[in-house]
């Protein structure tokens, strides 16, 4: 699927799962996680993912840990206490969501006569 608007809506819950099922991560590590998981038919740019990452910092849902690695400053990103909560209550929204499409796009045979 290359129509990537239909992912945007939902980009900040999969950082969020990502995170939560990898501890922490940073930016380029995040982006090819997702490209990996979905086999290529994504790609997260650099201009969708550090502004997502910086509203859930400024949410108080990521924190930042900035190690050196290789002689080089890398942000890694992990969840607070609060985003491992609000992770799951997205979670839940997005399986709801995701629920409803199937119902409008595959709607089951009405049955009442």
């Amino acid at each position: 699927m290359k129509n990537s608007q239909l992912y945007k809506g939902s980009l900040n819950t999969i950082i969020m799962k990502l995170l939560e099922e990898n501890g922490k991560m940073y930016g380029y590590e995040i982006t090819q996680k997702i490209k990996g998981i979905i086999q290529g038919e994504l790609t997260i740019t650099e201009g969708a993912l550090y502004p997502a990452l910086h509203k859930l910092e400024a949410e108080g849902l990521l924190d930042v840990e900035i190690e050196k690695v290789d002689n080089r400053l890398r942000k890694y990103y992990k969840l607070t206490e609060k985003g491992t909560k609000e992770t799951v209550n997205r979670l839940s929204e997005l399986e709801d969501f995701i629920r409803n499409m199937q119902s409008l796009v595959s709607p089951k045979p009405n049955l009442e006569f």
